[in-house]
């Protein structure tokens, strides 16, 4: 069995939405009639299996996938207008919730938050995990420049913990985006740096310390926290201010993350695999992105040096643990 946990859909309906506007993103069609979404030093062409879900299944199919969570992909509603943001969120939210419901041997999903209002924010995630039935969100990597470790969502982490969330963390615009707007150098480099920032300070920070019932993973396998833990180890031994809030080193609390298997070079997983373990990282392609690929996440986890079992761990049985499929 085959779990796909990193990929992206767009419903039809909330693209008339932006498209009719009032909206921070500019639409165009290339020459297929694809919608093409546009925002700062981004753009995504909205291909059939981005928007339509029978299209989408029938990939599955082809592919060998047997299940999809379905995620809302950056930067997501959070840079409309606070009233705006809440608007879309709860129509998304309301979509995947369906889908879900409608398409559950295919499909579940993480929904999106309106991070821009925290408060709003807290009573949506109610609504998801109440009303809706999913089992978490996913977050982006910073809210319009807002770290995810700034107190204005240590409300959110508690009411997450007190429902034991999924929080799976996509980046989005990284700080520094000005220097990352020529050759894609934004979602190609910024988006794994920003990842890696957002996972280091809220493990300073003691987030997941504070709340242990949040279940944590990382998109693009974890930016280069797996490459770089022991750098910030290092600095907790170094400075005082690194063991303020921890009393453990950051490693810890980071080899409790879940990573998803989008890089595709074998040594690099087989890295974040001995860093985190085969029971910590999950199968996931970023389909249907140009830079995703179902056969290449199938390809490079069947290549992998680890025995069967720890294969179907990454495939399919971590995903399951996860999201209690």
């Amino acid at each position: 069995m085959i779990i796909d946990f990193h990929n992206h859909f767009y419903p039809p309906e909330y693209i008339k939405e932006i498209e009719t506007g009032p909206s921070f993103y500019k639409i165009t069609y290339d020459e297929e009639g694809n919608p093409v979404i546009h925002s700062p030093g981004d753009y995504n062409i909205i291909v059939p299996g981005h928007r339509l879900i029978d299209v989408r299944k029938q990939v599955l199919i082809d592919q060998g996938v047997d299940k999809q969570v379905l995620t809302f992909t950056a930067p997501g509603t959070i840079v409309e207008t606070p009233e705006r943001s809440v608007e879309l969120a709860r129509k998304v939210n309301d979509i995947f919730s369906s889908i879900a419901k409608n398409h559950k041997d295919s499909f579940t999903a993480l929904a999106t938050l309106p991070l821009n209002d925290p408060n709003e924010s807290v009573a949506e995630l109610e609504r998801i995990m109440g009303p809706l039935g999913l089992k978490g969100v996913m977050l982006y990597s910073n809210a319009n420049g807002v770290a995810l470790s700034d107190e204005i969502f240590w409300p959110l982490y508690e009411k997450a913990n007190e429902l034991k969330a999924v929080f799976y963390i996509h980046p989005t615009y990284p700080v520094g985006v000005e220097a990352m707007t020529e050759f894609m150098l934004m979602p190609l480099l910024g988006f794994t740096f920003d990842t890696t920032l957002a996972a280091a300070k809220l493990v300073f920070t003691g987030i997941p310390e504070r709340y242990p019932h949040i279940k944590w993973v990382l998109g693009h396998l974890g930016g280069t926290i797996p490459y770089l833990a022991e750098r910030l180890d290092r600095g907790y031994e170094a400075f005082k201010e690194c063991r303020v809030h921890i009393d453990r080193p950051p490693s810890y609390y980071l080899r409790q993350f879940y990573y998803d298997t989008v890089n595709f070079d074998i040594n690099a997983l087989e890295f974040a695999v001995d860093f985190a373990g085969a029971d910590h990282v999950i199968a996931g392609s970023d389909y249907p992105h140009q830079i995703g690929s179902i056969s290449k996440m199938i390809e490079s986890i069947s290549k992998m040096n680890l025995t069967a079992s720890d294969k179907a761990k990454i495939y399919c049985e971590n995903s399951m643990k996860l999201l209690g499929l």
